[in-house]
């Protein structure tokens, strides 16, 4: 599968409410790099990179156990490999 790096954006009430922490937890099941962080505008802001499918997957965990917090999800497309991304972790 071809590899993708996706910059997906959380809106709502996103922060505070231990999102960083989950998101980083469940990326564990799936195999992906990058990281999630808080952005100063209040959305949380997830970097993830693997194949397609996986990052798809990714992204259904984080709204299946956070949904109630989300109002919105916005996801576009980043250069791949620029700089590179070898595991997934919380940036602060």
């Amino acid at each position: 599968m071809a590899l993708e790096r996706r910059r997906i954006l959380f809106s709502g009430r996103v922060q505070g409410v231990g999102f960083r922490a989950t998101t980083s937890w469940l990326a564990r099941g799936f195999e992906v790099a990058g990281y999630v962080r808080n952005l100063p505008d209040g959305q949380v802001e997830v970097v993830a990179e693997g194949d397609g499918p996986m990052i798809d997957g990714f992204v259904e965990a984080i709204r299946s156990d956070l949904g109630g917090f989300i109002r919105d999800v916005d996801s576009s497309p980043l250069p791949v490999g620029e700089p590179p991304l070898e595991e997934f972790g919380v940036r602060y």
